[in-house]
């Protein structure tokens, strides 16, 4: 029914790379659950930028923050998801999760910052890798 609606009500305006952002994410919160991770937020804004997926890994202790990339590929064309984790876009990430963890005093826990990466391909299965501890933190 979930799935009806937001066909029926989805904005026309939102370019396909939105959408594929929007089904990415959506991949990737199953991905995770699936991994036994509680999805604690997602699409979290912070003056430092957005987190896409804030999550409790299956430890109970750590808390993490998932950056989710996914790219249309056609014969292998695309150059994977992993390539748009920047130096500056690894930066905005660690400002983002201390923005993250200030506010929801989680200084005291253990944190991490994971990468999903999704290759969407033409009548194919989308190919989901997640790199677990993608960006390192730097001492708080």
């Amino acid at each position: 029914m979930r799935r009806l609606l937001t066909r029926l009500f989805r904005p026309a305006s939102l370019p396909d790379s939105a959408l594929r952002g929007i089904r990415g994410e959506r991949l990737a919160r199953r991905h995770l659950r699936r991994k036994r991770y509680r999805i604690l937020a997602r699409n979290l804004h912070t003056p430092a930028g957005e987190a896409d997926i804030v999550a409790l890994a299956p430890d109970r202790k750590t808390i993490v923050v998932v950056e989710v990339k996914t790219r249309a590929v056609s014969d292998g064309l695309s150059s994977p998801g992993e390539r748009a984790i920047t130096r500056d876009k690894k930066r905005r990430l660690l400002r983002v999760t201390s923005l993250i963890a200030r506010r929801k005093n989680w200084l005291d826990r253990p944190l991490r910052i994971d990468v999903i990466a999704i290759d969407e391909r033409p009548g194919a299965r989308p190919v989901i890798r997640h790199h677990e501890r993608a960006v390192t933190l730097k001492d708080r």
